[in-house]
């Protein structure tokens, strides 16, 4: 090993052994000053207003396409007005129910974070508390994914074809054929 070599693995050992010492920040900091430590102030909007958060990712990216998206998108889709009044109510049952679901899961990672932040925490008191947020979680995003399933029915399978390309979406039978031709 050449000289030159030998001092460029020591700056190296050396800059990596200086370093290993460091603490290293916390992807969190910030976060601690939050009312709600697991909430960011835009998930407690997106919560009280009903948005869908990701909610019902796997109906939008399936072709299952979503009233409030159908709503904005509706000129370009050509719906009837008899669709477009369906969608609506679509929409706003599906918002209404998010809202009040989104409202009990604020309260409820509040409640969370209030054993914590208390220092009451125990086993069965976050088992139970967990059993909550998992029940409003889950009862959140059915309420989306049955928002889409709703908006599928209502439109045909050229509305729901523009609307995947609308999105910027493959069509899922582009997608099949991207992966037949792969194997």
């Amino acid at each position: 090993m050449s000289a030159r070599m030998l001092v460029s693995a020591a700056a190296l050992i050396a800059t990596t052994v200086a370093g290993a010492g460091e603490p290293t920040a916390s992807p969190y900091v910030g976060q601690e000053a939050r009312n709600i430590k697991a909430l960011s102030s835009d998930d407690v909007e997106a919560l009280r207003t009903g948005q869908g958060m990701g909610f019902a990712k796997a109906a939008e990216l399936n072709g299952y396409p979503g009233p409030a998206h159908v709503l904005a998108l509706a000129d370009q889709l050509h719906l009837t007005p008899e669709q477009l009044a369906r969608t609506r109510a679509i929409e706003a049952s599906m918002r209404s129910k998010a809202k009040t679901i989104g409202a009990e899961l604020i309260d409820a990672e509040a409640q969370l974070d209030t054993l914590f932040a208390s220092k009451r925490v125990d086993d069965r008191s976050l088992q139970a508390s967990l059993r909550h947020i998992g029940e409003l979680q889950s009862s959140l995003r059915q309420a989306h994914l049955e928002a889409h399933l709703a908006q599928t029915a209502l439109l045909d399978a050229d509305q729901t074809a523009r609307y995947m390309e609308l999105r910027g979406y493959e069509h899922p039978s582009t997608q099949d054929a991207h992966q037949h031709h792969r194997h």
